[in-house]
């Protein structure tokens, strides 16, 4: 594309229409810019729009698509050119990076922001090996005295070292933190000091500090990022500086950055969290350096706690100040701050019982905002919580204090169950407050999975469930106290582990009824704790609960969750559909009854969500919850089959037809399992759909691959014969797709899956004009890319060829693509390789293939071959009694499908879908090693003598004995 005014206008028009809400002219204008993303000068004609055009929505556009398209295209994946063509050319990435940073600081902040995000993206790729000149170019502009340009250094700066915060310690790290330490330290330091003495000079001045803390707070961000491996010394010398200011901005308050809004944090209340969460850093991690500092941090902390109100502004400041008290409070070096009783008093009536409280904003996000309150609460991503810091804190305190902080709780907790008898209507406040302060007091170690795995021995758990979580549960109406109600089914779930069995099934029917209540947090709780006891662990490795122990409530659960899923605001729910799936799972053949209705309302949800999907964890609950259904029906009456044909093809049809990209894999999964239920020939349904899952569109996809290679061997494994006779001119496009799976280093093994599925099951002569092309393709990849993994692959490959073709076929197609060629295999590859082979099936294909090439070959008996026959047995005894090698050559890169970029639907593997593991020798052979002694016997029958003599000279000791046992397990004797 050239960058020229009609393309910029073309391009301008097109971005316009990618904002338009109408599906039909906003899909083909992604598609649009989708399909010249690849061209040459793409990129700078987005910068030249964002910087030059007139229209404020569309640079914010240009800005937002050019971020993405960094996003995906910036990184350079796969040596092999066939696997992830680089679509940025070498001339845009150094015009990008010569222009980027300029542009990005004269921008305004919405623009600056994706552009900052974008040099990051480029920044973690090419920085500082070839991006040398980044950090100069970014130290050079603080000097600059404008505050837009220098917060625009600092924000990009922060996207770009935040990741120091979780990489894993490595010499290439340290070498770059050095590096940005060397350049950055000093003038970040120089700043930071600047910046505060302006602070004071606009002590008055509200727009100039709104600037400058905006400014200390990215400074703040940067020095928890710099610090965060190891201790510099840079910052150890000044950690005067930092800390004594750290502390004066602690203990500061303007009135003219406090803001009225009671939602919004403010720009004080964001940098005091901030300076709480290094000054925890250092109080964690570098204990003795900080220790001079730290009794005057603790102090105005606890100030800070104590005089900080209950507005949700306050919420990041004061969970963050919590979380500084209990990262101190856990380390041995502190203990003496806490150890009197009326300190603890004071922490746990001061601050820990205040900030466990329920507060309104809280009822409003369980009312209005539940989706969020749920993750929060359930799925722990209420790291900033109140709650969650106070109960972090109470972790931290009973460490060393247990006894008393229980001793002190305990009190706390019944007067806040006697205020709530008095007056449960008024008063439900405080019972939650005492089922909150009971949990975070008795769970010690938790995990998502298990629930509480320790608890604190203290506190009697069933005693508070029967006497104070039953009655709530039991009580007629399961509308009201929700909030009670869902403290209830949450302490079930938590504390799964403690509670006896039997208290469990008391609640299974109290769960099942809670699912008609019409709060989506209590119907939520109510299908995520049956789908939690539903999973948990009994003796020998069976279900705690039994299908024959649900018998009785199989109806009314079944019933029940496929209701909620009606209730307003959870028609996506993922936890019900999780609970569905897990009670199929669970009630196995019980569920056969119900199928006719449940696959009906499955396949009507189905329909529904595939218009818009946006919820990935509920679809994919319920494709499991689909093969589940077929599973479960099929086992029991395998003709059954038919009808889920019926009543799922007409809704994949149309998920294939609207190309709906985040299902297409789930259905070719759905569809491999409906296929390999049927015994004999393929139905004409599913050879009408033949021809298209060969087309190259489909194969882009990586996500596709898996699932379509698994429906092509469903395809070969039931109808060879078929495909042979009426689709024989299909062939070429089977061979086609294997030929481009096989080019990619990431795709090579599901080429080889495919593969071995044409030779094992089409007939011998529909493929014979294309062997040896097959082997040529091979070889060509052997030559250019020899990967640890593709080695496997191939081995098996051509063992599998042996056992179906028999040896001498191999060895001639070997030596006819090359005259001793067959030979230079064995040497090169099968010989020293054979030990990589991993996986029950693949070790005995090469076990019964390698057999094959010493028995049944004459070439390897009377030709120059014959020096291989002794090391090839060595190897294969090597196979069945050495450990398997798999160590891996230094300098391979094996890419991992997760890295390859791209905006595909990543593959999701369903579970219940499962393909059992197919043997191809099974029938066969059932034992390789006594197999290998039979077959050798049988060599040595035709030819007498020879054996013996080969193995005598040149087998090894210990070998020999081995093969010794196999001929005496298969009784027979070499002649």
């Amino acid at each position: 594309m050239e960058l020229s005014d009609a393309n910029l206008q073309t391009l301008t028009e097109y971005l316009k229409k990618t904002l338009d809400p109408d599906p039909a002219i906003r899909r083909p204008a992604e598609k649009f810019l989708e399909s010249v993303e690849g061209s040459q000068n793409y990129p700078l004609l987005l910068l030249t729009l964002l910087e030059k055009s007139q229209e404020n929505v569309i640079k914010v556009c240009a800005s937002v698509t050019f971020k993405n398209y960094i996003k995906r295209n910036w990184r350079i994946v796969g040596i092999l050119v066939e696997d992830e063509p680089n679509k940025i050319c070498e001339s845009d990435r150094i015009a990008i990076k010569a222009n980027i940073v300029p542009l990005m600081l004269s921008s305004p902040e919405q623009i600056q922001k994706q552009l900052s995000d974008a040099i990051s993206i480029i920044g973690r790729e090419d920085f500082p090996q070839k991006w040398p000149d980044l950090l100069t170019e970014m130290v050079n502009r603080f000097q600059s005295g404008d505050f837009h340009v220098i917060n625009g250094v600092l924000r990009t700066a922060h996207s770009l070292f935040k990741r120091y915060r979780h990489e894993f310690k490595s010499n290439e790290l340290w070498t770059e933190i050095k590096l940005v330490l060397d350049a950055f330290a000093l003038p970040l330091t120089n700043l930071f000091k600047a910046t505060i003495e302006l602070c004071s000079t606009h002590a008055n001045d509200a727009s100039a500090l709104k600037v400058l803390f905006s400014s200390l707070i990215l400074i703040a961000k940067l020095f928890y990022s710099l610090n965060f491996q190891d201790l510099p010394e840079f910052f150890e010398d000044n950690m005067e500086t930092w800390m004594t200011n750290f502390h004066s901005l602690l203990t500061l308050d303007n009135k003219l950055l406090q803001t009225d809004d009671e939602e919004e944090a403010g720009l004080l209340e964001l940098l005091k969290s901030q300076i709480c969460d290094n000054a925890a850093l250092y109080a964690q991690k570098y204990d003795e350096e900080f220790q001079p500092y730290l009794p005057r941090f603790v102090t105005a902390i606890w100030n800070l706690l104590v005089t900080t109100g209950q507005e949700v502004k306050y919420d990041l400041l004061v969970s963050n100040a919590i979380q500084f008290l209990a990262s101190v409070c856990e380390r041995p070096h502190y203990k003496h701050l806490f150890e009197d009783q009326n300190t603890l008093t004071s922490i746990c009536e001061k601050v820990i019982v205040p900030n466990m409280e329920f507060r309104a904003a809280d009822e409003e996000a369980f009312e209005d905002n539940s989706e969020e309150y749920i993750r929060r609460d359930l799925e722990g991503s209420d790291i900033d919580t109140r709650r969650r810091a106070a109960c972090d804190l109470v972790r931290g305190l009973c460490k060393f204090f247990e006894g008393p902080v229980t001793g002190i709780f305990s009190g706390y907790v019944n007067s806040m169950l006697q205020e709530y008898a008095k007056n449960p209507s008024v008063n439900w406040k405080h019972k939650d407050a005492a089922i909150y302060l009971v949990t975070s007091l008795a769970s010690k170690a938790q995990t998502q999975k298990h629930g509480v795995t320790q608890a604190n021995e203290l506190v009697n758990l069933t005693e508070f469930f029967v006497n104070h979580i039953q009655p709530d549960l039991k009580s007629a109406s399961v509308n009201e106290f929700p909030v009670l109600k869902a403290d209830g089914i949450k302490y079930i779930m938590i504390f799964r582990n403690q509670v006896p069995k039997e208290q469990l099934l008391v609640s299974i029917p109290l769960l099942i009824n809670h699912l008609q209540a019409e709060s989506i947090v209590v119907h939520t709780y109510a299908a995520h704790a049956l789908e939690r006891l539903f999973t948990m662990r009994g003796t020998n490795n069976t279900t705690l609960i039994t299908a024959a122990e649900m018998a009785p409530f199989v109806e009314v659960l079944l019933t029940n969750l496929f209701k909620a899923l009606t209730l307003p605001g959870s028609s996506e729910n993922e936890y019900i559909m999780k609970a569905i799936m897990r009670s199929f799972s669970l009630l196995q053949e019980s569920i056969i009854p119900y199928i006719p209705s449940v696959i009906t309302q499955l396949t009507q949800k189905l329909l529904a969500v595939s218009k818009n999907p946006s919820k990935p964890h509920f679809n994919h609950y319920m494709f499991e919850s689909i093969c589940l259904s077929i599973r479960i029906t099929c086992k029991a009456n395998p003709d059954a089959v038919g009808s889920f044909e019926e009543a799922l093809f007409m809704v994949f049809t149309e998920i294939l037809q609207n190309d709906v990209q985040e299902f297409i894999p789930y259905v070719f999964q759905v569809m491999s399992l409906l296929l390999e239920m049927h015994k004999n020939e393929i139905p004409s349904s599913y050879m009408a759909l033949f021809p298209h899952l060969l087309q190259p569109v489909l194969w882009e996809r990586t996500g596709n691959i898996p699932p379509l290679v698994r429906l092509l061997q469903a395809y070969l494994e039931r109808g060879a014969n078929t495909i042979a006779s009426a689709a024989a001119d299909k062939i070429p496009g089977l061979l086609g797709v294997f030929q481009k799976l096989i080019a990619s280093k990431a795709n090579d093994h599901q080429g080889f899956y495919l593969l071995n599925s044409i030779i094992e099951h089409m007939p011998p002569e529909s493929v014979d004009q294309y062997r040896k092309q097959i082997f040529i393709l091979l070889f060509q990849r052997l030559q250019n890319s020899k990967t640890t993994k593709f080695i496997k692959s191939f081995l098996v490959f051509i063992n599998l060829y042996c056992i179906k073709y028999g040896a001498l076929a191999l060895q001639e197609i070997f030596d006819s693509i090359q005259p001793k060629m067959f030979g230079m295999v064995l040497e090169k590859i099968i010989i020293p390789e054979i030990q990589k082979v991993s996986g029950q099936v693949e070790k005995k294909i090469c076990a019964v293939g390698i057999t094959k090439i010493l028995t049944e070959c004459p070439p390897m008996m009377d030709t120059e071959y014959t020096k291989l026959w002794t090391p090839l047995l060595q190897a294969l005894i090597g196979l069945f009694e050495l450990p398997e090698d798999d160590t891996i050559p230094d300098e391979e890169h094996f890419i991992d499908i997760e890295d390859t970029p791209g905006y595909q639907t990543a593959f999701s593997q369903l579970a219940f879908a499962g393909k059992k593991e197919h043997d191809p020798v099974g029938q066969m052979v059932n034992n390789p090693r006594i197999h290998l002694a039979q077959s050798l016997h049988k060599l040595s029958t035709a030819c007498p003598g020879r054996v013996p003599s080969m193995l005598s000279t040149s087998l090894n000791a210990e070998a020999l004995q081995y093969l010794q046992g196999y001929l005496q397990a298969a009784s027979v004797t070499l002649l």
